[in-house]
């Protein structure tokens, strides 16, 4: 069962199951929330993610998308682990890069990549992924 969780370790969550998909997004708001130029994300069913320690903060906002989008990160060390909303109703956004194992990051097969139209243009296009313009 995969765990994962935030960097000072307060926050802890669990996974059950396979992932339902594994998204690179390049939209700027993921490019601010990371703090790199895009982020890598394992999403999963909300009733196969628990949290297992801590109680994260929240955020919310507009996406890119036009619909709000929740971030769910660590008060003491700002780690963002997942994020929620109406666009994945019913998921959780896992940022693939909180998970304890690596191998599921080493082993990252890309299903779909979204707004691609911000990817950098050193970064190539994720062979065999769907190419997305948003979230639709």
């Amino acid at each position: 069962m995969p765990s994962g969780g935030c960097l000072c370790g307060n926050v802890r969550y669990e996974v059950t199951g396979d992932q339902e998909a594994s998204i690179l997004c390049h939209c700027l708001d993921c490019r601010k929330i990371s703090g790199s130029t895009y982020s890598s994300n394992a999403v999963y069913s909300e009733d196969k993610f628990k949290i297992t320690k801590g109680t994260p903060k929240q955020h919310k906002m507009t996406a890119d998308s036009g619909k709000e989008i929740i971030s769910s990160f660590c008060g003491d060390c700002g780690s963002t682990m997942w994020r929620e909303g109406d666009t994945f109703a019913s998921k959780r956004v896992v940022k693939a890069g909180t998970l304890d194992d690596t191998s599921i990051v080493d082993n990252f097969k890309t299903d779909a990549e979204l707004f691609v139209a911000n990817r950098p243009k050193w970064v190539g296009t994720q062979e065999g992924a769907a190419q997305k313009q948003s979230m639709a």
